[in-house]
Protein backbone atom coordinates (compact mmCIF):
# COMPACT_ATOMS: atom_id res chain seq x y z
CA UNK A 1 0.00 0.00 0.00
CA UNK A 2 2.84 2.56 0.73
CA UNK A 3 4.23 2.94 -2.64
CA UNK A 4 0.60 3.41 -4.02
CA UNK A 5 -0.20 5.57 -1.25
CA UNK A 6 3.22 7.86 -2.52
CA UNK A 7 1.81 7.71 -6.16
CA UNK A 8 -1.25 8.82 -5.14
CA UNK A 9 0.16 11.91 -3.32
CA UNK A 10 2.40 13.01 -5.72
CA UNK A 11 0.01 12.27 -8.71
CA UNK A 12 -0.92 16.01 -9.60
CA UNK A 13 2.34 17.25 -9.56
CA UNK A 14 3.60 16.09 -12.42
CA UNK A 15 0.44 17.44 -14.14
CA UNK A 16 0.61 20.83 -12.89
CA UNK A 17 4.27 21.15 -13.95
CA UNK A 18 3.29 19.88 -17.58
CA UNK A 19 0.25 22.78 -17.88
CA UNK A 20 2.45 25.47 -16.34
CA UNK A 21 5.47 24.52 -18.47
CA UNK A 22 3.40 23.73 -21.82
CA UNK A 23 0.49 25.84 -21.85
CA UNK A 24 0.18 26.11 -25.38
CA UNK A 25 -0.11 22.02 -25.80
CA UNK A 26 -2.81 21.75 -23.32
CA UNK A 27 -5.06 24.89 -24.90
CA UNK A 28 -4.57 22.54 -27.89
CA UNK A 29 -5.71 19.12 -26.54
CA UNK A 30 -8.34 20.63 -24.91
CA UNK A 31 -9.65 22.05 -28.41
CA UNK A 32 -12.07 24.93 -29.32
CA UNK A 33 -15.36 25.42 -27.65
CA UNK A 34 -13.43 23.85 -24.30
CA UNK A 35 -12.09 25.78 -21.52
CA UNK A 36 -9.02 24.66 -20.51
CA UNK A 37 -9.10 26.44 -16.98
CA UNK A 38 -12.47 24.14 -16.34
CA UNK A 39 -10.65 20.71 -17.97
CA UNK A 40 -7.95 21.84 -15.81
CA UNK A 41 -10.15 21.77 -12.90
CA UNK A 42 -12.11 18.74 -13.11
CA UNK A 43 -8.56 16.54 -13.62
CA UNK A 44 -7.00 18.34 -10.90
CA UNK A 45 -10.15 17.25 -8.67
CA UNK A 46 -10.03 13.97 -10.00
CA UNK A 47 -6.59 13.69 -8.97
CA UNK A 48 -7.14 15.60 -5.67
CA UNK A 49 -9.86 12.06 -5.03
CA UNK A 50 -6.97 10.31 -5.72
CA UNK A 51 -4.45 11.92 -3.26
CA UNK A 52 -7.12 11.78 -0.49
CA UNK A 53 -8.02 8.53 -0.85
CA UNK A 54 -3.68 7.41 -0.67
CA UNK A 55 -4.19 9.33 2.44
CA UNK A 56 -6.31 7.80 3.68
CA UNK A 57 -5.31 4.41 2.82
CA UNK A 58 -2.17 5.23 5.33
CA UNK A 59 -4.36 6.83 8.17
CA UNK A 60 -5.11 6.12 11.32
CA UNK A 61 -8.21 7.95 12.39
CA UNK A 62 -8.88 8.78 16.23
CA UNK A 63 -11.13 10.69 17.86
CA UNK A 64 -10.93 13.59 19.77
CA UNK A 65 -8.57 15.13 17.05
CA UNK A 66 -5.52 16.93 18.55
CA UNK A 67 -5.66 20.82 20.02
CA UNK A 68 -4.30 21.94 16.81
CA UNK A 69 -6.22 20.33 14.31
CA UNK A 70 -8.88 22.90 14.12
CA UNK A 71 -7.53 26.00 14.25
CA UNK A 72 -4.92 25.00 11.16
CA UNK A 73 -7.59 23.16 9.37
CA UNK A 74 -9.92 25.74 9.20
CA UNK A 75 -7.79 28.44 8.77
CA UNK A 76 -5.54 26.67 5.92
CA UNK A 77 -9.38 26.25 4.04
CA UNK A 78 -10.21 29.62 4.73
CA UNK A 79 -7.44 30.71 2.91
CA UNK A 80 -8.26 27.71 0.10
CA UNK A 81 -11.62 29.08 0.08
CA UNK A 82 -10.83 32.87 0.07
CA UNK A 83 -8.52 32.76 -2.59
CA UNK A 84 -10.75 30.42 -4.87
CA UNK A 85 -13.88 33.50 -4.43
CA UNK A 86 -11.21 36.01 -5.36
CA UNK A 87 -9.82 34.45 -8.72
CA UNK A 88 -12.59 32.32 -9.77
CA UNK A 89 -12.04 28.98 -12.01
CA UNK A 90 -9.81 30.81 -14.52
CA UNK A 91 -7.91 32.86 -11.84
CA UNK A 92 -7.17 29.51 -10.00
CA UNK A 93 -6.72 27.16 -12.45
CA UNK A 94 -3.87 28.88 -14.60
CA UNK A 95 -6.38 30.83 -17.07
CA UNK A 96 -3.38 33.38 -17.16
CA UNK A 97 -0.81 30.49 -18.87
CA UNK A 98 -3.68 29.67 -20.88
CA UNK A 99 -4.33 32.85 -22.75
CA UNK A 100 -7.03 34.54 -20.42
CA UNK A 101 -6.88 38.02 -18.97
CA UNK A 102 -7.53 37.78 -15.33
CA UNK A 103 -7.07 41.05 -13.14
CA UNK A 104 -4.64 41.37 -10.75
CA UNK A 105 -6.27 41.17 -6.78
CA UNK A 106 -4.43 42.07 -4.09
CA UNK A 107 -7.63 41.55 -1.28
CA UNK A 108 -6.70 39.88 1.48
CA UNK A 109 -4.95 37.21 1.21
CA UNK A 110 -3.77 38.13 -1.76
CA UNK A 111 -2.19 41.01 -0.81
CA UNK A 112 -0.83 40.12 2.09
CA UNK A 113 0.40 35.89 2.04
CA UNK A 114 2.62 35.07 -0.96
CA UNK A 115 0.81 32.02 -2.33
CA UNK A 116 -1.92 31.53 0.13
CA UNK A 117 -3.61 28.57 -1.67
CA UNK A 118 -0.50 26.50 -0.81
CA UNK A 119 -0.13 27.77 2.51
CA UNK A 120 -4.06 26.66 3.28
CA UNK A 121 -2.71 23.58 1.81
CA UNK A 122 -0.26 23.01 4.05
CA UNK A 123 -1.73 24.12 7.01
CA UNK A 124 -4.62 21.76 6.26
CA UNK A 125 -2.07 18.50 5.75
CA UNK A 126 0.21 19.46 8.97
CA UNK A 127 -2.93 19.66 10.72
CA UNK A 128 -3.62 16.11 9.90
CA UNK A 129 0.06 15.30 11.19
CA UNK A 130 -1.45 13.00 14.31
CA UNK A 131 -3.16 10.35 12.14
CA UNK A 132 -1.07 10.51 8.60
CA UNK A 133 2.44 8.94 8.53
CA UNK A 134 4.80 11.82 8.43
CA UNK A 135 6.88 10.96 4.92
CA UNK A 136 3.36 11.01 3.05
CA UNK A 137 2.52 15.09 5.05
CA UNK A 138 6.13 15.91 3.73
CA UNK A 139 5.64 14.30 0.31
CA UNK A 140 2.49 16.45 -0.68
CA UNK A 141 4.34 19.56 1.19
CA UNK A 142 7.31 19.33 -0.41
CA UNK A 143 5.26 18.95 -4.04
CA UNK A 144 3.54 22.18 -3.08
CA UNK A 145 6.98 23.86 -2.54
CA UNK A 146 8.19 22.24 -6.01
CA UNK A 147 4.78 23.72 -7.67
CA UNK A 148 5.22 27.32 -5.43
CA UNK A 149 9.12 27.41 -7.11
CA UNK A 150 7.70 26.41 -10.73
CA UNK A 151 4.95 29.14 -10.62
CA UNK A 152 6.97 31.89 -9.22
CA UNK A 153 8.82 31.53 -12.97
CA UNK A 154 6.45 32.90 -15.22
CA UNK A 155 7.11 34.13 -18.75
CA UNK A 156 4.64 35.79 -20.73
CA UNK A 157 5.94 34.71 -23.50
CA UNK A 158 5.24 31.02 -23.21
CA UNK A 159 1.53 31.59 -22.59
CA UNK A 160 -0.81 30.01 -24.46
CA UNK A 161 -2.73 31.58 -27.80
CA UNK A 162 -6.66 30.81 -27.24
CA UNK A 163 -8.51 29.35 -29.90
CA UNK A 164 -10.70 31.44 -30.55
Amino acid sequence: MGLWAFIGVISPFPFYYWLWTNPQSWVDLCGRGRDPCRVMALVSHFLKIIQFISLFSVSTISWPPSFYFWPLFIAGQFLNFRVYQLLGESGTYYGVRFGKNIPWVTEFPLGVIKDPQYVGSIMSLVACLPWVPFFYIITWVLGYIFIILVESKEDPATRAKPHS
